[in-house]
């Protein structure tokens, strides 16, 4: 699809009457309402107005691009306007706009479509082209001047540096993700151009991400701008020069940001996650990979499990205070009507814990066609369909698609990779399909494929992972003495490697996953030993800092006061500005100290209902008191060889 397909000849306005914004937006829904491409003007105006909210649509030099995709638009529509005496818009330099484009997306557009409006973006930017819009005087010409652009269009994606030439990356995206990220684009490739300065961009757009930044770019890359109004994967960026500007100064202020970075007036970036690297860097190849995309399915799973199953929690509190008679502690959390009323909302919040981990690992391997498959793949591994045989009443046999052999977490993470796969194969297979068709492999091909097979394939898969979770789940439940001392001394230990990345993320993953299983049973002590390792290290932090405080400068010292409430939140990222100063030393004190702990919940057999809070949850465990010595004992014993290991500040 072009520009041109959806830039509407009946609904152009090249002589605007309107004087102020809010009449200018009038005048320009009337006219779509008029032709039948917008369906109610209130449901509309009400989406416009709430993206000028965000930042004006008044990009400067006389443009404005007010968009919105609404579900009172029926058919995908631009609408191009001109003023005569141009309007004060609120533009980003102040100066009076006579250039309009009213973008109208309907809800659920698809890829080409936002292609088209990308496209429109990049054109805008182009030297001459809103000159010879404002020439202008009817809708034939206007889309003469498009065809003629179109015709010199040599667009690149990356304008490559010479021998002599410094690289820059750079990431542009807006809420939207329709206009300013694309014109970000744009801009800052124009201008690296005039300036003999070699980019790629990457577009975090509607469509998704385009031109992909790789680890080689970045490795190349002298320093990188983010031009972005909401959340960038960022990690990837650690120990680079990164300027981090909002999208609208992508567009205006192209110039200043690279010479930041050329300047070395960048500032170095450190991931949050790690404190020093990236983790979708830490590991390589297939590996790295696997983690990338198994993070992002447990990233949207976790708010969904810490919510649900804090309620559920919350449900066992409740009827334990009030009381549940002998013969009905089989229905301990749902026995008095308050805690049924938390059992039950948890439920819904839990019900939907496997579908997203499945959906959203799908997600990171195949974009948007991928969502649905992913999804569907884990609802299967929550129900428990599979293919199998059932006896009739009359003795016989037939193999029949059953319900009731779950596979929980490890097969939604399995279906998630599955459903991810069956779409890139299917892209591969649809690629020869003609241009004509682009639409109809987004909104019906891959959605209705990608369903089916991923769907039959879940049918076999369910199996042999079914057992396997069932397996794991009695193993756990069965864990006592020695081996429960061991489990927990592993999982509290790999908290304190990396606090907060790749392993911190697994041995927590893992603990999540023992915890939806098992808190019928009172909760898991594996998910207890996984947070008592995660609370040591800011906890261990504030006691060196007090027991060895000529060893500390004044401001770190400071800064263990505050790590005694992140460590009883349970914010392991607490200690990591130490770990990263001084990892020899602190790294193997906190990993002492939180295996230590993880080992005295396992030989106790303390188990915990929650998956997040710290001391907050604290009742929500079999043995508070207990638990809350043995996470002192550890932050003692780890506070104590760190202070003695570390050298005088």
């Amino acid at each position: 699809m072009k520009i041109q397909d959806v830039l509407r000849k009946d609904v152009m306005l090249l002589d605007l009457q309107a004087t102020s914004k809010e009449a200018v937006i009038d005048e320009m829904i009337n006219s779509l309402v008029a032709k039948g491409y917008v369906t109610d003007f209130d449901t509309f105006k009400a989406g416009i107005m709430n993206r000028e909210a965000q930042t004006s649509t008044g990009l400067g030099d006389g443009i404005a691009m007010p968009h919105s995709k609404n579900a009172a638009v029926k058919e995908a529509t631009v609408l191009f306007a001109k003023s005569n005496k141009g309007v004060d818009y609120q533009a980003l330099d102040g100066q009076p706009t006579d250039l309009f484009f009213m973008i109208a997306a309907p809800e659920g557009a698809n890829d080409t479509h936002l292609a088209a409006l990308a496209e429109l973006s990049q054109y805008l930017l182009k030297d001459g082209f809103a000159n010879q819009l404002r020439q202008a005087n009817s809708p034939e010409e206007v889309l003469a001047v498009f065809n003629q652009a179109e015709e010199k269009e040599t667009n690149q994606a990356v304008v490559a540096p010479a021998a002599d030439q410094d690289l820059i990356v750079a990431v542009t995206a807006c809420t939207t993700g329709i206009a300013h990220t694309y014109m970000a684009e744009e801009a800052l490739k124009k201008q690296a151009a005039e300036m003999g300065v070699g980019i790629k961009v990457e577009t975090n757009g509607a469509s998704g991400v385009g031109n992909k930044l790789t680890a080689e770019d970045i490795k190349r890359a002298k320093g990188v701008i983010i031009a972005a109004d909401k959340a960038v994967e960022m990690d990837r960026f650690a120990g680079k020069p990164l300027v981090s500007r909002p999208v609208a100064d992508g567009i205006k202020k192209s110039e200043e940001l690279i010479n930041l970075v050329l300047q070395g007036q960048a500032d170095i970036y450190i991931a949050k996650s790690t404190g020093t690297t990236s983790q979708a860097e830490a590991a390589s190849g297939l590996g790295g990979a696997f983690y990338k995309h198994l993070m992002s399915g447990v990233s949207q799973m976790l708010p969904f499990v810490i919510g649900g199953g804090i309620m559920i929690a919350l449900a066992f509190l409740i009827d334990n205070m009030l009381g549940v008679p002998k013969d009905q502690l089989g229905n301990l959390g749902s026995y008095h009507e308050l805690a049924s009323m938390f059992m039950k909302i948890g439920q819904a919040a839990f019900g939907f814990m496997l579908p997203l981990l499945a959906g959203y690992i799908a997600y990171s391997i195949a974009e948007k066609p991928g969502l649905v498959s992913g999804f569907v793949a884990g609802a299967i591994a929550s129900s428990g369909l599979a293919w199998g045989k059932v006896p009739f009443a009359s003795g016989g046999e037939e193999t029949l698609a059953l319900a009731g052999v779950s596979s929980g977490f490890l097969g939604a993470l399995v279906g998630g990779f599955l459903a991810g796969g069956v779409i890139l194969v299917l892209r591969k297979l649809l690629a020869g399909l003609p241009r004509s068709l682009e639409g109809i492999k987004s909104i019906l091909l891959f959605p209705v494929l990608g369903v089916f097979l991923t769907g039959f394939l879940m049918l076999f898969v369910n199996i042999p992972m079914a057992a396997i979770n069932t397996g794991l789940n009695n193993f756990l439940e069965g864990l006592s003495g020695s081996s429960a001392v061991l489990v927990g001394l592993v999982v509290a230990g790999m908290m304190a490697i990396d606090m907060g990345g790749p392993i911190n993320k697994a041995a927590y993953v893992f603990g999540t996953g023992t915890l939806a299983a098992s808190v019928a049973n009172g909760g898991s002590v594996v998910m207890a030993a996984v947070m008592a390792g995660g609370m040591v290290p800011p906890l261990a932090v504030f006691v060196a800092t007090l027991l060895f405080k000529d060893k500390f400068t004044a401001e770190e010292r400071e800064s263990g006061l505050t790590n005694i409430v992140m460590g009883l939140s349970f914010i392991t990222e607490g200690a990591i500005p130490f770990a990263a100063a001084d990892p020899a030393r602190a790294i193997p004190s906190f990993m002492v100290g939180s295996a230590l702990s993880g080992a005295l919940v396992g030989l106790a057999g303390i188990k915990l209902l929650a998956p997040h809070g710290g001391i907050f949850v604290i009742a929500l465990t079999s043995n508070a008191l207990l638990y809350l010595v043995f996470v002192l004992i550890g932050a003692i014993v780890s506070g104590i060889i760190f202070g003695a290991l570390r050298k005088k500040a």
